[in-house]
């Protein structure tokens, strides 16, 4: 079944014949009426049938309720027509049908449509009903099976739809035994094989509909059976493949009664033959997706459709030229093509128009004058071209236009005043236009006349400014109103309370303000309403709702609303679509969303939600295609199934919350997609994934996108990809994987992201993945593997954008053939071992060369509207995740490897790259001349290496430079001039030879200058004095409140900043033997406040402030400001409450001590720190740091001491893993009073712990450390 074909692709040309039909049926209601007056009872037999035939469907719905033993009379049943003189069973009417679930042409309830249908099994006891002459089967959902054969045994029925019922296989070949149907549509039920020639006994027949879908063709091998039936009138192929038919044309022209074909998205062929004069004698209407010439001789046309639903089909080139002999054409719809160049001059001389259709191609150039003569026109539709110049004034000449579409053009200027003569028009469309018009102008030109009868007004994303004004109220008769995404200001008018009849409101994407429910309460009609992302806010109580009983459609998220109800309020709406981010729900889970029995779209994405999720709400949820309550702190555990049913796939995204337990099994029924898109990241689900993968569904699993990423997984990856075959996206990222990636993941042929960083996995890089071969991003960064980068990345995965495999222990050199990947973009191999030659051939990564390139988007597989790809980059040093902007990021990340040699000159051909790392490496040699061709660099570090040489005065040419680091080397000479470098720290240049600024050693002239003395007088290049002392007196001035006990540790003998401030205070010197002084101590100690004076020491790279009291007040957040700290130390300064988050922002830190200093749990930044060498957080034992994982650990991969002391890491299963695998680590405390290890967590056989020195423990470890030099304390 296809739900999203619209029945209205049967609509037929009423001839007198079929109104003589329906005139019959009508009639046969008629006695149905007189029928039950007079209580005239069905045939028990008849009825014995139909009563089995209700057994055996399933009605879901319970439309079938009035059919029970209970009330005998089956002529008084629902959709049941007998006949008032035999009583038999005349009709069945057991369609469902879509238009009666779409409301105001807007939207399809597919939650009740669903729920409506039939399904189960047809069982042949409607054989019994022997005088049946109407069958209407259609809409329904038979679940796939084929066309029972013995519907074909009931002989009298001369109306048989089957139309999109959920059938599929061949059409019966004893289709022909039903020689008297007039009415015969199989469309959307036959996916296999060809039509068999039996149709053409069905000699009567009138309407035969034949559609089929368009990935599952009929094949017509001839067309021999249609010669037979002179009577057709409607005939439906579309779809279909005529290519082996080479007389279709033939055949189907000599019918002597068609009236209406339709061949659209047909597979014709090019060998058919094409006579020179068709006779098509009775052919009034042709729909078709190509355009033979043979179309121009068909001149009794009125309707005349170009198109296709399959945008892969769209016809080409300039309008056909044969459609100007075609006089007659009321109805010419040429819409979703890509017919290009201007519209035709005879196109208006088609004077009969009265309906034209040319949206969605690529028509440009301005529009004649001549589109003014087509006054028949009733509808016009130009949108969605590329037509240019000011809005035709002479659109105004069209004065019988109902309908005027105008939208998704180049015109530029407003709306023309001419536009105010079309009294008749009922709706009028000009969005994603450049008006930059104000909308009270706008308002100005439609009022006198338009706004009568004025029914539809769509004008979205137009440059539309200004306020919602009064005029609006003159618009009586407005049903839609659409002012979505423009710069609209201001609240809602009073006036807009006059438009009464307004069903549709969408003032989403402006700047309006206020609490608009007071106005838009009084639309009892409305239907649908959009206020998202303006400036509204305020309290929403139950009466500003109360009015919305036909609502069905919410959409108010990105305001500042609270909603403030009665805990048992039951709204008087039933919605469908329903959007609150960022709305004040909370703190429980708003129970009235349980009256909402047809919900399918349910965002509720930021509202405070803390409570956890009703097990209702898993009852009543399995119809939505959009579930997203991210961002909010929901807990406890989900169902262990969930049931999800969406026509194309659903998208449930539970993220950043705290719900835990097990993975739920997600599931589907009847046959439809279940959740395509499915976000569980950023939670803390455990355990492994095996009961989530591996578990047998009974449908197909149709998940295209899958994140659980940030959660505490753990185990080995299962090897049960295979039963995820529709997979592309994949996100494992920062769990406690182990082992290596399982075969099974090379089976997945459509992946083209997988992410499962920052885990445990080890062993050789996986060879599996070479099968995956339309790979974008692949994200292995900080894991264990071992071994060489293989070749084969280069070989096989050519599609690569992203390659990310940091903090790995990846050895060996970098293979040349990376150089092949053309869509490279993005490469990270940093924090590695590998050795060798940066390779000469990097200028082969074209997609680096350009600043923009057709690799530059990662967004080519767009599942949903709101699917982006996010990927967490290390970029100038910081770790943060890049979502919107990163197919924009082009960067190469070498840095802390081993890497000897040169840089290559041919790097500086990538003259697109934003971002380069080579810094902690072995590199000599010169910087290389050409680095300012490289002039989209925002980030340059090149520290830690042993470059030589001066630095290129090229270097200044690079005026997007935000970050350069060369410090750590054995450069020489003067630093060049240019407008960025000077502004950079002086710290960027320290350890080498260099002179001039930003350091204040000036540079020596090349011979030194005599004096009249002869003695030789050399420059001065010492320290700017007078800087130094207006810097001392600024620094005295704000550190006056610590007296004479302001102590500077150290000062820069090169630039003179303050680099060192030693503020400490040692309980040593008041120690006496064992005697302690403790007076003499406390008046020692600093106390009072820190002020943010600090900040301005720009250079400060180490700060001590240990054993102070400073009144337990919080570690202040400006101290994350100083970026410069390589030295923080705050242990035992009587600080207290949570880590500061912003800590993460001092990536320059190698010492770090907060003991005795905080409480609460560890804000995951610290991870960020990468290069920390030192980290104390020793805790109080009775307020002891609680850590919910330790994942932040496996970042700090420089990390030589470590300790815990007093901490509890009973809730960190897999600390010890995690631990063990720090490559640096040497010393560890984990001991005095209770360090809380839990008896549960993993205790592996054997450890890595490969620099272990000394550790420091309460508990004897059952575990081979393997570490002969350990020390146990």
């Amino acid at each position: 079944m296809s739900p999203n074909t619209n029945t209205n692709t049967n609509t037929l040309t009423l001839t007198p014949k079929l109104v003589l039909i329906f005139i019959i049926h009508l009639y046969c209601l008629t006695l149905l009426a007189s029928c039950v007056c007079e209580s005239i009872e069905c045939i028990p037999s008849e009825r014995e049938a139909l009563l089995t035939f209700k057994h055996h469907l399933i009605d879901s719905s319970n439309r079938l309720s009035s059919w029970n033993a209970s009330n005998p009379n089956c002529c008084a049943w629902d959709y049941v027509v007998c006949s008032n003189i035999t009583a038999h069973v005349l009709e069945l009417h057991l369609n469902t049908s879509w238009d009666a679930f779409y409301q105001c042409d807007l939207v399809i309830n597919f939650v009740a449509y669903v729920r409506h249908e039939f399904r189960g099994e047809l069982n042949d006891s409607l054989v019994e009903l022997k005088n049946l002459n109407y069958l209407n089967l259609s809409g329904n959902d038979f679940g796939g099976m084929q066309i029972p054969t013995f519907l074909f045994a009931i002989t009298s029925l001369t109306h048989l739809d089957l139309f999109d019922a959920g059938f599929e296989g061949k059409i019966p070949h004893q289709i022909g035994n039903l020689s008297n149907l007039l009415y015969l549509d199989l469309s959307n039920s036959i996916t296999d094989g060809t039509i068999p020639y039996q149709i053409g006994n069905l000699t009567n027949l009138i309407h035969l509909g034949l559609k089929s879908y368009y990935d599952e063709p009929l094949v017509v091998e001839n067309t021999r059976w249609l010669s037979s039936l002179t009577s057709l009138e409607y005939l439906d192929l579309s779809d279909a493949n005529l290519s082996k038919s080479l007389d279709w044309l033939q055949t189907m022209q000599a019918l002597p009664s068609l009236q209406e074909l339709r061949l659209r998205d047909c597979s014709l062929g090019d060998d058919y033959k094409q006579p020179s004069k068709l006779n098509f004698s009775s052919l009034l209407s042709l729909s078709i997706s190509t355009a033979p010439k043979w179309i121009s001789h068909l001149k009794k046309l009125v309707s005349l459709r170009y198109g296709s639903n399959n945008h892969g089909r769209s016809i080409g080139g300039p309008i056909p030229d044969g459609i100007r002999n075609l006089t007659l054409l009321e109805t010419l719809d040429l819409s979703l093509n890509s017919f290009s160049t201007h519209i035709p001059d005879w196109l208006y001389g088609l004077h009969h128009l009265k309906f034209l259709n040319l949206e969605g191609n690529l028509l440009n150039g301005t529009i004649s004058n001549g589109l003014g003569n087509l006054t028949s026109l009733a509808s016009l539709d130009l949108s969605l071209n590329q037509f240019e110049g000011a809005i035709p004034t002479f659109l105004g000449n069209l004065t019988s236009l109902i309908s005027l579409d105008i939208s998704g053009n180049q015109f530029e200027g407003g709306i023309p005043s001419s536009l105010g003569k079309l009294c008749n028009l009922r709706h009028i469309g000009f969005s994603d236009l450049e008006c930059n018009q104000h909308l009270d102008e706008i308002l100005e030109i439609l009022i006198p006349c338009v706004s009568n009868e004025l029914k539809s007004l769509v004008a979205y994303r137009s440059q539309i400014s200004g306020h919602l004004t009064n005029q609006l109220g003159m618009f009586k008769n407005l049903e839609k109103l659409d002012l979505s995404h423009n710069s609209i200001m201001g609240e809602i008018p009073q006036s807009l309370e006059k438009l009464s009849s307004l069903v549709f409101v969408d003032f989403s994407g402006n700047q309006l303000s206020g609490n608009p429910f007071n106005i838009l309460r009084s639309f009892p009609n409305l239907f649908h309403l959009s206020i998202d992302d303006n400036l509204f806010q305020g309290i929403v109580h139950e009466a500003d709702l109360a009015n919305f009983t036909a609502l069905r459609m919410l959409s108010a998220a990105g305001n500042n609303f609270t909603l403030r109800v009665h805990h048992n309020w039951k709204p008087k709406f039933q919605l469908i679509q329903l959007q609150m981010s960022s709305w004040k729900l909370g703190p429980s889970f708003p129970s009235w969303i349980q009256s909402q029995n047809g919900l399918q779209y349910l965002d509720l994405s930021n509202t405070g939600i803390s409570g956890s999720i009703p097990t209702w709400f898993w009852k009543q949820s399995q119809y939505y295609y959009y579930l997203n309550f991210s961002d909010n702190h929901i807990h406890g555990k989900l169902p262990k199934i969930v049931n999800i049913i969406a026509v194309g796939g659903a998208q449930v995204d539970l993220s950043s919350n705290h719900l835990h337990g097990n993975l739920p099994i997600v599931n589907s029924s009847y046959g439809v997609p279940g959740v395509a898109w499915l976000d569980l990241s950023r939670n803390s689900f455990y355990g492994p994934l095996t009961d989530f993968l591996c578990q047998k569904h009974d449908n197909p699993n149709y998940l295209q996108i899958l994140n659980l990423a940030s959660n505490n997984l753990s185990g080995k990856i299962p090897n049960c990809w295979m039963m995820w075959p529709n997979l592309v996206d994949v996100n494992l990222d920062s769990n406690y994987f182990v082992g290596s990636l399982p075969s099974s993941l090379g089976s997945l042929s459509d992946l083209q992201y997988l992410r499962v960083g920052n885990n445990t996995l080890s062993e050789n890089f996986p060879v599996n993945l070479k099968e995956n071969r339309k790979l974008i991003l692949l994200d292995l960064g900080e894991n264990n593997l071992t071994g060489n980068v293989p070749r084969w990345i280069g070989e096989r995965l050519v599609n690569l954008k992203f390659l990310r495999l940091r903090s790995n222990h990846l050895s060996g050199n970098i293979p040349k053939e990376l150089c092949d990947m053309k869509f490279l973009q993005y490469l990270d191999l940093a924090q590695n071992n590998l050795s060798g030659n940066i390779p000469y051939c990097l200028n082969h990564l074209s997609a680096m060369i350009n600043k923009t390139s057709a690799s530059s988007s990662i967004f080519e597989f767009m599942l949903f509207g709101s699917d982006i790809v996010s990927m967490v980059l290390w970029v100038k040093g910081l770790k943060a995740e890049y979502s919107n902007i990163l197919g924009l990021v082009k960067s190469i990340d070498l840095s802390a490897n081993k890497l000897s040699g040169r840089i290559p000159i041919e790097i500086t051909e990538l003259a697109g790259l934003i971002y380069l790392n080579l810094s902690k490496n072995h590199l000599s040699g010169h910087i290389p001349q050409s680095i300012g061709n490289m002039a989209w660099l925002n980030s340059i570090d090149l520290s830690r290496n042993q470059l030589s040489g001066e630095i290129p005065p090229s270097i200044a040419n690079l005026s997007f430079l935000s970050k350069l680091d060369l410090s750590y080397n054995h450069l020489e000479g003067k630093i060049p001039t240019g407008t960025q470098l000077q502004t950079f720290e002086a710290s960027n240049f320290v350890g080498n030879n260099l002179c001039g600024p930003p350091l204040l050693l000036n540079c020596t002239a090349p011979n030194d200058v005599n004096d009249n003395n002869g003695k030789n007088t050399k420059k001065h290049h010492g320290v700017n004095w007078l800087f130094v002392s207006m810097t001392f007196g600024f620094i005295v001035g704000f550190w006056g409140f610590v007296g004479p006990l302001f102590i500077f540790k150290s000062w820069s003998n090169v630039t003179a900043h303050v680099l060192e401030l030693h503020l400490n205070t040692s309980r040593d010197p008041f120690y006496y033997d064992v005697y302690f002084n403790s007076v003499a101590h406390d008046k020692f100690m600093f106390s009072g406040e820190i002020n943010d004076s600090l900040v301005e020491l720009k250079h400060l790279n180490y700060l001590n402030l240990s054993g102070n009291d400073f009144g337990g007040m919080q570690i202040p957040t400006f101290l994350s400001g100083i970026t410069s700290l390589t030295h923080l130390d705050l242990s035992g300064a009587r600080f207290e409450g949570k880590i500061p988050q912003q800590i993460g922002n001092l990536s320059n830190l190698l010492y770090l001590d907060l003991s005795y200093s905080i409480t609460g749990t560890i804000p995951h930044q610290i991870g960020n720190l990468s290069n920390l060498i030192h980290l104390g957080l020793q805790s109080y034992y009775d307020e002891p740091l609680v850590f919910q994982n330790t994942r932040w650990l496996s970042g700090l991969t420089s990390l030589e001491y470590l300790d815990l002391r007093d901490a509890n890491l009973s809730k960190s299963f897999d600390w010890l893993q995690t631990m063990q695998a720090l490559p640096s680590l040497q010393e560890l405390w984990l001991d005095v009073q209770d360090c809380s290890l839990s008896d549960d967590y993993n205790q592996p056989s054997k450890l890595n712990f490969s620099s272990l020195l000394s550790l420091n423990i309460p508990v004897a470890p059952k575990v081979d450390l393997s570490v002969e030099q350990t020390r146990f304390s």
